[in-house]
């Protein structure tokens, strides 16, 4: 077993997961089977209950665990297997050692965090070390020099002595800020936070240096002499200009996996990134353009709607077209009028949310997709919306609303499942991850799939109350999608316009670039025919 372990300096936000994905795509492209695991320093259990506004967007994997937005780079990215083992956080490794501790498994010995705390890291990390895996590469959360996260380096400091450092490759990504004023880039951040790694006992192999403007040959020699790293190891992360999907290839030239695997005594072939360079033609020469409104309310962080945004690229690589997301604010459709914010959109999507504010907005979204005829996809509560919205303005129920936002509606079309209302925590309680669909045959959406059954994520409290079936059925509004067992309402759609479907679960979950989902390449399809004629 090889481990790789990527740890971040200067500042956060630099890219660390989008790095690692990279690294394990190429290392897919040497016929090793890799492994993912992102440890995070914060003391949530998991992100499921943060604002996306602050972290970015929850990301739910099979399993129902709630995890960070890393963790899709993964999937997207790479082939690999994650659960909840892949995703760790401070609140579960501290909550597991006060646990024994209260059993007694410690014997009465004094709990600290070395050796408990780190013991209990590196047990999460051997978790991951499965048979199946020939390289897992373990991504740290956060900075160094955090001081939450200083058992984290403690734990592999004593991992690669334990495992032998001809098993473990340290790559550390930092930044070269560019100075405008002076026109350089400095070195010494960088600098300072490799001498911080070293403190802790870990030198770095591998230098990833994300960067605006290329790197010269002087810079290079110092940061290989200060930082005490061979300069073919100093690699180049200059800031990718057409997409996240373009960086394999770059860390590629600059012969990354090379060096990773050399490290690690492991065999190095010379392929050809086929699928990247594909992929990476196809966003560079669309044939077309086709502009999607995603309304959401989480507009102040662009990572809020992560899945949703890559999604939607995905289906524009399928159908050989550029698609321009613009984020809108749902707030501005109660103030600035539909018609000024939504004209000039192909296609309309709602995502998922919470909460009352921007409710209307996103109703007038979907009146104006259903009664215009633009294509639309409401996903989690942009179909419930749907829902609330063709009730009122189809059915007449002027009440029609959900009791999360309005628990005394006379016509909750939308209600709490009956599973959620013994919950009593917020944390991990949602009806979470892949649960079976049976849609209904000669459905658009059965069209959609080419398939009758099919499993995806969920993540959500509340749904299709079947009071109204009957009435939303007759009425146009056709429910084509079911759980199972339990019969929840899984997905609608109107038939008699162009293209107009919601699913109470997460497609954007499973998409990839060189499989994107089919729900959303269809709606990009769909949106792209219904252009108006230029």
């Amino acid at each position: 077993m090889k481990f790789v372990f990527i740890t971040g300096g200067v500042v956060s936000s630099l890219g660390k997961g989008l790095t690692s994905a990279s690294i394990g795509a190429l290392l897919e492209q040497q016929r090793f089977k890799v492994g993912m695991l992102k440890m995070d320093p914060y003391f949530n259990v998991d992100p499921g209950t943060m604002n996306p506004c602050q972290h970015g967007e929850v990301y739910v994997l099979n399993d129902g665990a709630e995890t960070d937005l890393d963790l899709g780079h993964y999937e997207r990215f790479t082939h690999a297997t994650l659960s909840r083992k892949n995703s760790v956080s401070s609140g579960q490794i501290y909550s597991a050692v006060l646990q024994k501790e209260r059993e007694g498994a410690y014997l009465g010995t004094t709990v600290q965090v070395i050796p408990h705390i780190t013991d209990e890291i590196k047990r999460r990390i051997q978790l991951c070390a499965t048979e199946n895996v020939d390289v897992l590469l373990v991504e740290i959360g956060g900075v160094v020099g955090d001081i939450e996260g200083l058992p984290y380096l403690e734990a592999l400091r004593q991992w690669s002595q334990e495992k032998g450092r001809e098993n473990v490759v340290f790559v550390h990504l930092t930044l070269l800020p560019y100075l405008r004023v002076s026109s350089e880039l400095k070195s010494k951040p960088s600098q300072q936070s490799v001498a911080e790694l070293r403190k802790i006992g870990i030198q770095p192999d591998i230098l990833v240096c994300r960067t605006e403007i290329p790197m010269d040959a002087s810079i290079r020699e110092k940061l290989s002499l200060f930082c005490n790293v061979p300069l073919a190891s100093v690699i180049e992360e200059r800031d990718v200009q057409t997409s996240t999907y373009e960086l394999p290839l770059r860390l590629h030239e600059q012969k990354l996996e090379e060096r990773l695997l050399s490290h690690l005594h492991l065999p190095y072939t010379e392929k050809p990134l086929s699928i990247w360079e594909d992929i990476l033609h196809r966003i560079q020469s669309p044939k077309a353009t086709v502009t999607i409104g995603v309304i959401g309310k989480y507009t102040e962080v662009q990572d809020a709607y992560k899945s949703i945004d890559e999604a939607l690229v995905h289906a524009g690589i399928a159908n050989e077209c550029k698609v321009v997301i613009r984020t809108l604010d749902s707030e501005a459709l109660e103030s600035d009028g539909t018609e000024n914010v939504l004209s000039g959109l192909d296609g309309i999507l709602i995502p998922g949310g919470f909460g009352l504010r921007g409710l209307e907005g996103k109703i007038r979204a979907i009146r104006y997709a259903r009664e215009r005829k633009v294509p639309f996809l409401g996903i989690c509560l942009g179909m419930q919306l749907v829902v609330v919205e063709f009730a009122r303005n189809v059915l007449g129920y002027a009440d029609a609303c959900s009791t999360e936002v309005n628990p005394q509606t006379t016509c909750p079309v939308i209600d709490q499942m009956e599973s959620q209302k013994k919950s009593c925590g917020k944390g991990g309680t949602m009806r979470l991850g892949a649960q079976p669909c049976i849609l209904t045959p000669g459905s658009r959406m059965e069209s959609v799939y080419g398939e009758r059954v099919i499993s995806e994520r969920h993540r959500h409290r509340y749904e299709l109350n079947s009071m109204y079936a009957d009435a939303l059925e007759k009425a146009g509004l056709h429910l084509v999608g079911h759980h199972e067992t339990s019969h929840i309402v899984e997905a609608v759609e109107i038939r008699e316009h162009p293209w107009f479907i919601g699913v109470q679960f997460h497609p954007e979950f499973q998409s990839k670039p060189y499989a994107p989902h089919p729900l959303f390449v269809d709606f990009v399809r769909a949106s792209r025919v219904n252009q108006p004629q230029k």
